[in-house]
């Protein structure tokens, strides 16, 4: 049985298409460590094997027959449980959705399946993707493979802490103000969040639709290059009006050298309130490390981007409470019984169904788009909106990508972050990027100095330079695997709990 800890997304691909293994062990050995881990770091809130082993059966049939095998051919996937798969539940981890069996499939996770992938399960989330610690699930709280008593951040953090536990070798997230790339960076693992547009978000339950985005997390950068291709591609889904045409080989170009290639660095950023001084110190390591790759730092300016969590905690809330009000309890979702008429169960269903930071954001959204609120809050943000986007179309005309943390801290203990406000903040260097567009990506930069937990790197680049990102994250992995600080296959503290 193939050890899935050393293996890389395409090592497990081109296995499989030669005959070294089989899917089926390759599925084996993945839910066989589920299996030995899932105790400790609970990142699934649905394991389903018969799927996992009728898709590994299917691939080997497949290559019995010599029939052409998708690039990636029997790889452990998981999915975050905000997208649909036929077969399992999409339940958002609230109470809301709990017992709601998915009719249909996401084309995000069909893309992913029909490029050969095998599918593990549904991973822990935030409820309705509303946090930064995975704390608000309904169903349980996910922990940190690299510590167990702390966070993995959120709301992705399951999808992140099954890729850092060796549970699944590339799990998919969504973006909406932080989501992939701050767990990526608590768990030590590779996270994209793509342009918005780049990756179809027909059959993703809705947060904020002008924010959200589909994205991959992986142990190395190229995994999230091999998952990028499968995600994305020639023509536009027709199920989603804001998905576009990229027909784009990530894994082109991945290992072009950087020299001469201008990174950008904002100074008041590395100076934010709340920013530690581990992760600055790795900060700098990085930016070290892409001077001796021959890429040129140039300091830029976004003046705006103080106000981009400001501006997005009346965008985000606004297009929440939008998008939940159909979850009324008449026509699918919790349902309070006994109730003497339709307004009460409604009512009822919606106080007893969504968890405390579910109707916090609906509160808020409702107060936000209330007649006389409207013109005082939601424009001028929609103006923040524009100036931020055009703070990013300034900075780019003089570098290539702007490098900054992806995290303020490390993870954090469960619990420590009691104030809603303080956890809002997890996403301070996050959330700009949502509000532009614009693609992002986070990758370990190995471990605080004090703390011993991961640090990363955050790289943003201008709207549909995905490839480009792809291609500095390595650069950046490429410094540090040869410095033996970090590596990019599975080798943290999460190698202990098998």
């Amino acid at each position: 049985m193939p050890n899935i800890d050393e293996l890389s997304a395409a090592e497990i691909a081109s296995g499989v298409k030669a005959g070294d293994f089989t899917a089926t062990e390759v599925a084996e050995a993945s839910l066989d460590a589920i299996d030995k881990r899932e105790g400790e770091v609970q990142a699934f809130l649905q394991v389903v094997p018969e799927l996992a082993l009728a898709a590994a059966k299917k691939c080997d049939e497949a290559r019995a027959k010599g029939e052409e095998l998708g690039a990636l051919a029997g790889v452990p996937v998981a999915f975050k449980d905000n997208m649909h798969l036929v077969g399992t539940r999409t339940t958002c981890a609230s109470r809301m959705l709990e017992n709601y069996d998915s009719v249909f499939t996401a084309t995000c996770v069909q893309r992913m399946l029909d490029a050969g992938a095998t599918p593990l399960g549904k991973t822990n989330m935030d409820e309705f993707a509303f946090g930064s610690s995975t704390e608000s699930s309904a169903f349980h709280r996910t922990n940190n493979p690299w510590d167990t008593t702390r966070v993995p951040g959120g709301s992705s953090g399951g999808s992140a802490a099954a890729v850092a536990a060796g549970e699944a070798t590339i799990t998919l997230g969504s973006d909406t103000g932080g989501s992939i790339r701050q767990p990526a960076s608590l768990c030590g693992v590779v996270g994209m969040k793509p342009t918005y547009g780049a990756v179809s978000r027909y059959g993703v339950v809705a947060f904020g639709s002008s924010l959200d985005q589909v994205g991959p997390f992986g142990r190395s950068v190229a995994d999230v290059a091999l998952a990028m291709n499968a995600l994305t591609g020639p023509g536009r889904d027709p199920y989603d009006s804001t998905s576009q045409n990229c027909p784009v080989d990530f894994l082109e170009h991945l290992d072009d050298p950087i020299e001469g290639r201008k990174v950008g660095v904002v100074p008041a950023l590395m100076e934010a309130a709340g920013l530690t001084q581990e992760v600055k110190d790795a900060l700098a390591g990085a930016i070290k490390a892409l001077e001796d790759q021959g890429a040129e730092i140039v300091e830029v300016e976004l003046p705006n981007i103080a106000s981009a969590i400001a501006a997005y905690y009346v965008i985000a809330p606004c297009e929440a409470f939008s998008n939940l009000a159909r979850f009324d309890g008449v026509r699918y979702g919790y349902q309070e019984p006994d109730c003497l008429s339709l307004a009460e169960q409604t009512a009822k269903s919606r106080a007893h169904g969504f968890g405390e930071e579910a109707k916090r954001r609906q509160m808020l959204g409702a107060y936000l788009l209330a007649s006389g609120v409207y013109d005082k809050y939601y424009y001028p943000a929609q103006q923040v909106r524009t100036l931020i986007t055009r703070d990013y179309v300034e900075a780019y005309k003089r570098c290539d990508v702007i490098l900054m943390p992806a995290a303020p801290r490390t993870a954090f203990k469960f619990g420590e972050m009691s104030d809603p406000t303080q956890m809002y903040a997890s996403d301070m260097f996050t959330i700009s990027n949502n509000i532009a567009g614009n693609g992002g990506i986070s990758v370990p930069i190995g471990l605080g100095a004090e703390s011993k937990l991961p640090v990363s790197a955050q790289l943003q680049g201008p709207a549909f330079s995905d490839r480009r990102l792809l291609q500095f994250a390595r650069a950046i992995e490429r410094a540090y695997v040869a410095k033996g600080v970090v590596a990019p296959a599975f080798a943290g503290k999460g190698g202990d709990l098998a």
